[in-house]
């Protein structure tokens, strides 16, 4: 820790040298004036290009980068300053060496090609913090002096044993396994969405593969920055140890719900796509995740519901073969209408609504009691569509009967009943004596 200080404090009377030079202070303020003077020109700019920009239709990566060096117009003009003025400085024969305004040039054009590059990022905090990263090593790079940063960092850590642990070997550890994890995850994306696109696979095992690249390469670019960092494998014996018996504790559901998930993509008996009843959740799957099935109602939302209940509950899948389901109506007409005539008048209705399948089977209806009130009927139609949901096709069925009966004077009775009220004697009624006064 005293090195570090040490060397603190020698680069800080350093740079307070360097800058108390009246030639360090006029390129400063130069540097200051140029800096405006770009913020104003891309003020002005901006809006005139974004309009012209705007236009651009069809090609989302190239507008997106494009907007990104759009929000940096200033950068761009304070490079061009930047560059006049040290090329003006040196044919003038500055006094001294136009050292920062070079240094000054160089950082901002590299500020400004990275910080148009990490705006391909879509998470901005990710984007911004590997805009930083980046910029300090080319900055250091650039103004040479690497090794004194690297002294510096290394000045400040601890021993633990044998090994010592520093704040730059800190930050170069982060810094590998981060880019190695950020391309990794770029790979196993890139090879989800090219299985995603063949159709000779069913969706099942594109997402099974999809997910299945992915964490393999992510282990592979967890042992790789490993080995890049000497770190020894065999010493992660003990951490493997306690991490399964944490697994046999406490990470018990977790496990049990990413193995059912393994399975269910095995054996295809839920897919994207499929309509499924699970309890009393009625909706389509959106999505097979490793802890959870993303499944949407008819009302808009969204049930995360975790494998296991996939594979401990009864599932009703609408769509398991094929998408064709049979739906039933119970209805009941008056004792006057002709049974032959409802029947025939049922079909038309059902097949008159626009998601009832006829190129099939068509509808059918049967006569089922006779009732207290009523002559029963059972009306049975199919949709390939459950998806569009099931209550909302009852429903227009129903009313498509409502009209065709109504038209046709046949009646839907009331339930009746009879009341009988038998004579009953009336009561007699006893008076008391009345007493002799």
């Amino acid at each position: 820790m005293e090195q570090f200080v040490e060397a603190t404090l020698k680069y800080l009377d350093q740079v307070l040298e360097f800058v108390a030079r009246p030639a360090t202070l006029y390129q400063l303020g130069i540097i200051f004036l140029l800096y405006v003077a770009a913020r104003l020109l891309g003020r002005w700019f901006e809006p005139r290009i974004e309009v012209w920009v705007r236009k651009i239709k069809g090609m989302r990566r190239l507008l997106r980068f494009v907007v990104g060096f759009l929000r940096r117009l200033r950068w761009l003009f304070f490079v061009l300053l930047l560059a006049i003025a040290a090329e003006i400085s040196y044919l003038v024969a500055w006094p001294e060496s136009n050292y920062l305004i070079r240094m000054a040039a160089l950082l901002s054009s590299a500020w400004l090609v990275i910080a148009v590059v990490s705006h391909a990022l879509r998470s901005r905090t990710i984007g911004r913090l590997f805009a930083i990263a980046v910029w300090l090593l080319v900055a250091v790079k650039i103004l040479g002096i690497g090794d004194d940063v690297v002294g510096i960092l290394d000045a400040v850590g601890f021993d633990v044993g044998d090994t010592r642990i520093s704040l730059w070997a800190a930050l170069r550890t982060l810094t590998y396994v981060g880019i190695i994890l950020w391309l990794a995850t770029i790979a196993g994306n890139f090879v989800d969405n090219r299985v995603q696109r063949l159709d000779e696979m069913t969706p099942s095992l594109r997402v099974l593969i999809g997910k299945t690249a992915r964490i393999v390469l992510v282990v592979l670019a967890a042992m790789i920055a490993m080995e890049m960092l000497n770190i020894d494998l065999t010493a992660l014996t003990v951490l493997s140890g306690a991490i399964g018996v944490g697994i046999g504790f406490g990470l018990q559901k977790v496990v049990s719900n990413f193995i059912a998930g393994i399975i269910i993509l095995m054996d295809e008996s839920i897919k994207p796509g499929d309509t499924i009843t699970l309890g009393e959740t009625f909706g389509w799957i959106r999505e097979l995740r490793a802890r959870f099935v993303s499944v949407i109602t008819r009302d808009g939302r969204e049930f995360l519901i975790p494998n296991e209940d996939f594979i401990t509950h009864e599932v009703i899948n609408w769509s398991f073969s094929d998408r064709f389901v049979r739906l039933d109506v119970p209805f009941g007409v008056s004792y006057n209408s002709n049974p032959h005539q409802v029947t025939e008048l049922a079909i038309a209705a059902a097949a008159s609504v626009g998601r009832v399948d006829t190129r099939r089977t068509r509808p059918v209806c049967w006569m089922t009691e006779f009732g207290d009130s009523s002559l029963n009927f059972l009306l049975r139609f199919w949709i390939d569509d459950p998806q569009q949901g099931l209550t909302n096709i009852r429903g227009k069925v129903l009313l498509a009967l409502w009209d065709t009966f109504k038209e046709h004077g046949i009646e839907i009775p009331f339930p009746q009943r009879e009341v009988t009220i038998k004579n009953v004697p009336p009561p007699v009624v006893e008076t008391a004596p009345v007493a002799d006064s």
